[in-house]
């Protein structure tokens, strides 16, 4: 069955779930609200310029987790999915998901985000299959750490890749959608590269090579 793999981030979600997850634990007062904030904004400004230390910017998202009980983690996720999540989760994603359901294709989200904040988020658009950025974990509490490779730009190649190989699967009549030009290595990768209210780089890139561009909003 093909592929149907989605971005999250400012593709299903009409915004960034790793900065809107910073925005929150900084009003919870779980973090130096102020400074949290900076520092969050400016790594989401190396993002959206394609000069993100991916490395740098696991280590602030994940320190706020370290050795933080589960439930606890889970009550914050709970409150975040109805505060912050669930209002920007797209209807037309929504319906987008579920046509490709309706055609028996393979569901996948594949993000930058790490699984701690996304994995609840692929839960509720119904997919199975999430690759997400991995925080590592000892005695059920997190490290602050990563496992592997960060699942961004070029990671997002290599950890499809991994996956391909591992479920005897390909690429064949696989469909990509993304807004952002970070993704341009994957969907170069793919048989139906889509973009999604793209950023001015990945849509000059589309009308140059002829992707379709859509909007969710």
């Amino acid at each position: 069955m093909p592929l149907a793999i989605f971005d999250l981030d400012n593709t299903l979600l009409a915004g960034d779930s790793d900065h809107a997850w910073g925005e929150f634990i900084a009003d919870l007062g779980i973090v130096d609200g102020d400074s949290y904030r900076q520092q969050n904004d400016a790594f989401y400004d190396d993002y959206c310029r394609g000069e993100l230390d991916i490395f740098a910017y696991q280590q602030f998202v994940l320190a706020p987790l370290i050795n933080r009980p589960q439930a606890e983690l889970a009550q914050w996720h709970k409150q975040f999915m109805q505060e912050r999540i669930l209002p920007i989760a797209l209807p037309a994603a929504h319906a987008l998901v579920e046509s490709h359901r309706a055609q028996g294709h393979t569901l996948m989200i594949i993000t930058a985000t790490n699984a701690f904040i996304t994995a609840p988020i692929a839960r509720h658009f119904g997919i199975d299959h999430l690759l997400a950025t991995t925080p590592e974990q000892r005695n059920g509490v997190y490290t602050g750490n990563i496992v592997g490779s960060p699942c961004y730009r070029e990671g997002k190649v290599e950890r499809l890749t991994e996956w391909l190989n591992a479920h005897d699967a390909s690429l064949e009549g696989s469909f990509f959608y993304s807004d952002s030009h970070n993704d341009l290595p994957l969907l170069a990768h793919v048989a139906h590269p889509v973009a999604v209210d793209p950023d001015d780089t990945l849509r000059a890139h589309a009308e140059r090579t002829g992707w379709p561009v859509i909007s969710l909003r």
